[in-house]
């Protein structure tokens, strides 16, 4: 499926910063896989030795300017057809294997986007691409300013809704919820995120999505009080709706 959304344009300011962005992602991404080659090697025995299927995972999502691309993960699913199945995936989903529930608490599921991060389809600090069907669903003027920068492996949301399959299990229509709740919710922190970008901001991001890794309870120090107040006014509106 061909992705055809407008993106916004931005302004010569803001061009720049994207620029010196594209640099950092290219020097740290292309080191990153470097270094990282015992660790891929270790993921890729335990993901076959699981269940002898492919180590990857590729799935279509939208990028910069609309642009459709195959994003890399390693695969935390057992195979299945495609076009089948949801594309929100819940606690205690089947389809998960013991080696893919452990990748995904730890996120190296996500490491292989660094070969996206690389080639120019993402970066490491941005929003996280959707599928073109969720896309979709975001108003025009939305998706335009969404959609004008590089989508990213880690951001504030990432960092925020973690445990994002958790809030989805305890809503009564959870492609509902993610569609009006959530999905408001990550363009609003795109939206902060673009008006505060620069090395330092996307260096913090970083580092706060290292610490929600090594210590997933309490509160983290590299994250705004006012952006976390967020998720918990959706916390109470997922609570409203799960006890309704």
């Amino acid at each position: 499926m061909t992705a055809q959304f407008e993106a916004l344009r931005l302004g010569p300011a803001l061009s720049w910063r994207l620029a010196a962005k594209r640099g950092l992602d290219v020097l740290t991404s292309a080191t990153g896989l470097v270094l990282l080659v015992p660790l891929f090697a270790l993921i890729a025995v335990a993901i076959w030795l699981d269940d002898g299927g492919p180590v990857f995972y590729r799935q279509v999502r939208v990028g910069r300017a609309g642009r459709p691309f195959e994003i890399n993960k390693f695969r935390s699913m057992r195979p299945s057809p495609r076009n089948r199945g949801s594309n929100l995936t819940l606690p205690g989903d089947s389809r998960v294997t013991r080696a893919g529930a452990f990748l995904r608490r730890a996120k190296l599921d996500e490491l292989p986007q660094l070969f996206n991060v690389l080639i120019g389809e993402m970066s490491l600090v941005g929003p996280r691409p959707e599928v073109p069907e969720l896309v979709a669903h975001y108003a025009p003027a939305q998706r335009a300013l969404m959609l004008s920068i590089r989508p990213g492996i880690t951001d504030y949301a990432s960092i925020l809704l973690r445990d994002e399959n958790g809030l989805l299990a305890l809503a009564r229509d959870p492609a509902r919820f993610y569609r009006e709740r959530l999905m408001p919710l990550k363009y609003e922190l795109c939206a902060r995120y673009i008006s505060e970008m620069s090395p330092w901001t996307d260096a913090r991001i970083v580092l706060a999505t290292i610490w929600s890794v090594v210590i997933p309870s309490g509160q983290n120090p590299l994250i705004d009080r006012t952006i976390v107040g967020r998720l918990g006014a959706e916390g109470a509106i997922e609570n409203d709706d799960a006890a309704a």
